[in-house]
């Protein structure tokens, strides 16, 4: 997927549980790489000229029919507005339901043993300061190469992914969008196969 698209103009290996965020322009096209397979990615998307136009999961699902994303899916801030288009994806499906794991979640779900582990939304709390954000603005994520397959009765579960080495998914920059990212530092359950890996993010002039 990374060949398709213009001219590289960043490419960075993100490391097992760490955050990475960059401001990408009108156009760009962001590549997230599953390199070592299985690994799972929580990502956040904001208007980069108004942080509280926010992805919106709720304004994203309305407009298609499945919860879950893949090629031609938009993704929508909280006013419908367009964000990111996925424009390829080798994986087929991708969660928007699961939320991203916290502490707190750890330790109702895992037990209070799990509370000291690294969280996604540490990650995310992390990478909101460094653009003056908090808390109370990290929204609804996505989980790029989840899988949480949806039960005929509502039931979610986090189950093994369907992802592989070198799969990946392509998003284009509808606007100028802030893309942050969380490399999921799970351990508890399948997401990231119980080890968290490596992803690389690759942006194109589109």
């Amino acid at each position: 997927a990374v060949e398709r698209f213009g001219e590289i103009v960043h490419r960075e290996t993100v490391g097992p549980r760490a955050p990475w965020s960059r401001v990408l322009k009108a156009g760009e096209v962001l590549t997230i790489v599953d390199l070592d397979g299985n690994q799972a990615v929580d990502f956040l998307a904001y208007d980069a000229h108004d942080f509280s136009r926010a992805y919106s999961v709720q304004a994203t699902l309305q407009e298609q029919d499945s919860v879950f994303l893949t090629t031609g899916s938009t993704l929508r801030d909280n006013e419908g507005g367009a964000l990111l288009h996925v424009v390829a994806d080798s994986v087929g499906r991708h969660d928007t339901l699961g939320g991203a794991c916290s502490r707190e979640s750890n330790t109702l779900r895992y037990g209070h043993h799990t509370y000291a582990q690294h969280a996604c939304a540490d990650n995310f709390i992390n990478e909101l300061s460094r653009y003056g954000m908090g808390k109370r603005d990290q929204v609804s994520n996505i989980n790029w190469f989840m899988n949480v397959p949806v039960d005929p009765d509502g039931a979610l579960g986090i189950v093994d992914g369907i992802s592989a080495p070198g799969l990946s998914l392509s998003l284009r920059a509808e606007k100028d969008t802030l893309a942050m990212v969380s490399n999921c530092p799970q351990i508890n359950n399948p997401c990231n196969g119980f080890d968290p890996s490596r992803v690389e993010m690759v942006v194109h002039l589109g």
